[in-house]
């Protein structure tokens, strides 16, 4: 049975058009996803992402469990407030879900995981709880609503109950714990702005008096042409249960130190690193008409030498690009193969668009 947000008869009242996605119905745009990409690369845009879950961890026993559980390292989070992003994996480093955690007290952590993933993420979390002094706790009673771009953190402030007016000042990574929300400066977008964590009852009036301040309503095909620009990973596409945060262009969320930190898929990783040969993360840039397509072969020659994990049109850049891994040893012109045809990509690095400047070199 799909599910539905709180939002789901406000999107259909705003002329949303509804699509089925990791089980819950979800608005796929408001009539343009174009003008909705624009609008939070110039001004601002919000997305209902309450189909993601909030899972709480409470107890004296949460941080050792985090170090355990998660491939970054909790400690780092050395205030209260502050947000880190890491991969969970198995015991052979494959990934099975990209999160959030949040430090919101001494014993209070809060992880923000995937739609798709929850039911799965939930039993991993609790059959890796023996032995640690915690309770996991999955929030079904909040919502959550993502703002972004340059002017969102402006139009937002003024409608953030009085005890979370300290979101004024967070710095990014950040997050302000009122009584009963949570707003956090991180998003999915490459543009600056918040995410709002608050009771489900609270949320339509939000997500009206946003509406009335001026932020455009967006659906997941923008949100998902702007997580490209930015070269942020997508779950099920860039990695997944198969493959390890090396091969993902992730190694950078992996804590090694302090080397004693025994932490899931640890002694897996430091095997592939070992033994070398590692696939590799880029960026691609379609030269020439086209669009670039998940999935999509990439040669050099006549010799097959990766794929397309993410690709798409890029309305900031007017260019078709995509994320994608390929041999280690590639060095030189590369193809994509398109409907029977090899087209000449370039690789760039794995990040296209950041607050709506381009990152491309000529």
């Amino acid at each position: 049975m799909t599910r539905q947000t709180s939002l789901n008869t406000t999107h259909r009242e705003m002329g949303a058009r509804m699509v089925p996605f990791g089980g819950w119905d979800m608005p796929l745009h408001y009539g343009s996803q174009i003008e909705e990409h624009h609008a939070v690369r110039r001004d601002a845009g919000m997305f209902d992402v309450s189909h993601m879950s909030v899972v709480d961890l409470m107890g004296r026993g949460a941080r050792d469990y985090l170090r355990h559980l998660l491939a970054n390292d909790v400690d780092k989070l050395r205030s209260l407030g502050r947000a880190l992003y890491s991969c969970m994996l198995k015991e052979n480093a494959g990934v099975i879900d990209d999160l959030i955690v949040y430090r919101l007290g001494d014993a209070f952590y809060r992880l923000v995981v995937n739609a798709a993933t929850t039911e799965k993420d939930l039993a991993w979390l609790r059959q890796q709880s023996s032995g640690f002094e915690l309770e996991i706790l999955h929030r079904a009673d909040l919502d959550m609503i993502a703002i972004q771009g340059p002017n969102a953190r402006t139009k937002t402030l003024p409608l953030l109950p009085a005890d979370c007016a300290a979101a004024a000042g967070l710095a990014p990574f950040n997050a302000v714990l009122g009584k009963d929300w949570v707003v956090a400066r991180t998003g999915y977008t490459g543009e600056d702005g918040f995410e709002v964590m608050l009771p489900k009852e609270k949320t339509v009036a939000f997500w009206h008096a946003l509406h009335d301040a001026g932020v455009q309503p967006c659906g997941l095909g923008s949100r998902d042409t702007l997580r490209l620009e930015a070269g942020m990973n997508l779950y099920g596409s860039d990695m997944d249960e198969q493959t390890s945060p090396l091969e993902a262009g992730l190694g950078w969320t992996l804590a090694w130190e302090p080397a004693d930190r025994d932490f899931i898929g640890r002694s897996a990783l430091e095997a592939q690193k070992a033994r070398g040969e590692l696939q590799s993360f880029v960026g691609l840039l379609l030269e020439g008409k086209g669009v670039l397509r998940n999935h999509q072969k990439l040669f050099q020659g006549d010799r097959e030498i990766g794929e397309i994990t993410s690709g798409g049109f890029s309305p900031t850049l007017q260019l078709s690009i995509a994320l994608a891994r390929i041999a280690p040893d590639v060095e030189g012109a590369i193809q994509v193969e398109m409907r029977g045809k090899f087209l000449p990509v370039r690789r760039v690095k794995p990040n296209f668009v950041r607050h709506g400047q381009s990152l491309i070199e000529s």
